[in-house]
């Protein structure tokens, strides 16, 4: 029912490209940084999400559609850009603000958790690149091509949130030794320049 073609290649591409530190790498990066671990994990896990529905649509053949149309994928671009300057324009609104410590860690984890999901959805280049990579490693002849893509992208998925719950983690505790020095507030400072500068990034990308 899953007819997929070099396996084991497939699995060391997905790792050789997690390993290469992109748009989805910094961003739990300055997340883990500037916010902490749980903040870092919280972004990661959204991540994964949305890159697993991005799978989903592109299993079902909505990407193919969405990326046919060069209107659809800019507004999609711009959208996922003008959201992550505002993230990081909140962020350096709120760098000086004990407040923040006083909204509860679920609510505060599960908010980071849906931005991260939106930033996930609101990339084209994820849907652009589930497109041009997993076709390579589905048979020609594979009865079920849905349930190929579906297989391989949540396999891709499986190895990214792996190595982004790693970083996560890693980058968490390095904000743990800064957090109760002058340092903390730079690091938000930074953070939140790093979110605008994905942004933008993203909007200028081809």
């Amino acid at each position: 029912m899953i007819d997929v073609i070099h396996y084991p290649l497939f699995i060391i591409t997905a790792v050789t490209l997690n390993l290469y530190p992109g748009p989805d790498t910094i961003y739990i990066l300055t997340r883990s940084t500037a916010q902490g671990r749980a903040a870092g994990v919280a972004s990661a896990l959204g991540i994964s999400s949305g890159c697993v529905i991005h799978a989903l649509l592109g299993a079902l053949g909505l990407a193919a559609v969405v990326m046919a149309s060069a209107t659809a994928y800019q507004m999609i671009k711009w959208a996922g850009a003008v959201y992550l300057v505002y993230l990081g324009l909140t962020m350096l609104r709120a760098y000086g603000h004990d407040a923040a410590h006083a909204v509860s860690t679920k609510q505060s984890t599960g908010r980071i958790y849906v931005q991260g999901v939106i930033t996930s959805l609101l990339n084209p280049k994820v849907a652009l690149f589930f497109l041009a990579l997993i076709p390579q490693f589905i048979a020609p002849s594979a009865a079920h091509p849905g349930l190929s893509f579906l297989a391989l992208g949540l396999t891709f998925v499986a190895t990214s949130t792996l190595w982004s719950l790693v970083l996560a983690m890693a980058a968490g505790a390095f904000h743990r030794r800064l957090a109760s020095g002058p340092g903390a507030r730079w690091l938000k400072r930074l953070g939140g320049g790093l979110l605008i500068g994905l942004g933008a990034r993203l909007a200028f990308s081809k």
